[in-house]
């Protein structure tokens, strides 16, 4: 098969009988030493021949690469890719749409060391960053010297020079645990992937301790599980569960997690919800596939990465924003996966 030939600007400048630097000039909007009749000629060409502008070397140009760095610390690349996780996919599809539609670009990447941060930081000329989840780590004081717009995603780092989008998480754990709370359950296991400071999973445990706190039902240490995403690490932890015969409930801060789980529980002969009742949380596509359905705090998942594509794209175009932090709202949805043992 004959390999197509890829038109350089010196094809559009010799057809046009022009200098490549006459062409650079039109691609870039540099008209002022440019006839119209010139432009619309090299315009011309430049659709017939199918012409495609090598972006870097326009951002070297106009220092403008129309690129969003889309960047993950949360997940090491050991565990696989970090667009494999349910919510990323969800998330990175909003990002991806809002940018689309503005003319940008996306670039993912994983980094697990702060060294790595800088050097992408230092060597692509990216318009701005959205970082997914970031602490009072070695991450945040990389970005503080980055010269770009920073959007934090689920961050609780409190910085205003960011632009961050949340979730109203404290609220998210307290509903989901009020839930069962509310139909008997008292016994409840909570389930998360690590806790740290300052971060969206203590907000969540926090609205479960809360709720128990509420309804005098005391806090026991032995129902707090943190542990891995994976699904074959939530299966096992699923199997571990059903040995447990004192507990009647479970709120899982991940729906992906409590897919899992339920998967583990049911293996080892555990009814859902009859023997175990289970929360989840993002009422992701996932928990409409799980038997039985799955009850989840909801998150629009996808509208959080087209708010923060849109807040990026606004900042570094030049238009105000009316507030550099948004929190989102949660909400329950009641599906199948929870048992009333009594009403309170």
């Amino acid at each position: 098969m004959k390999k197509k030939k890829v038109i350089t600007i010196k094809d559009i400048a010799k057809e046009a009988n022009v200098s490549p630097t006459t062409v650079s000039n039109v691609i870039h909007g540099n008209y002022q030493h440019v006839s119209m009749e010139t432009v619309k000629k090299i315009q011309r060409l430049i659709e017939e021949k199918g012409y495609i502008p090598n972006m870097l070397a326009r951002s070297l140009v106009k220092r403008n690469s129309k690129i969003v760095g889309v960047i993950n610390c949360l997940i090491p690349t050991e565990r696989g890719s970090f667009i494999q996780d349910p919510f990323h996919t969800a998330f990175l599809g909003g990002v991806e749409k809002e940018l689309s539609r503005r003319g940008y670009f996306i670039m993912l990447r994983t980094v697990n060391k702060k060294d790595e941060l800088i050097t992408l930081l230092r060597t692509w000329n990216l318009e701005g960053v959205i970082m997914t989840g970031v602490f009072e780590d070695e991450f945040y004081s990389a970005l503080k010297t980055a010269e770009i717009p920073v959007v934090l995603i689920d961050s609780y780092v409190d910085d205003e020079s960011f632009i961050k989008v949340g979730l109203e998480d404290f609220k998210g754990g307290y509903l989901a645990t009020k839930y069962l709370i509310d139909r008997g359950h008292e016994n409840i296991v909570f389930v998360s992937p690590k806790i740290k400071p300052k971060g969206v999973l203590e907000e969540r445990f926090k609205g479960y301790k809360k709720a128990l706190e509420e309804h005098n039902i005391p806090f026991r240490r032995e129902n707090v599980y943190e542990h891995g995403t994976r699904i074959d690490e939530c299966i096992s932890l699923g199997r571990e569960l059903s040995k447990r015969k004192d507990i009647t409930a479970i709120f899982a801060t991940a729906d992906i997690m409590a897919a899992g789980i339920m998967s583990g529980l049911i293996e080892k002969g555990v009814r859902i919800p009859d023997d175990i009742s289970i929360v989840g949380f993002d009422d992701l596509e996932i928990s409409l596939l799980t038997t039985p359905r799955l009850t989840t705090v909801h998150q629009d998942v996808e509208m959080k990465g087209i708010i923060f594509a849109r807040m990026l794209i606004d900042y570094i175009e030049g238009i105000p924003l009316e507030n550099k932090k948004v929190i989102l709202p949660v909400r329950m949805v009641e599906r199948e996966s929870v048992r009333v043992l009594k009403k309170r």
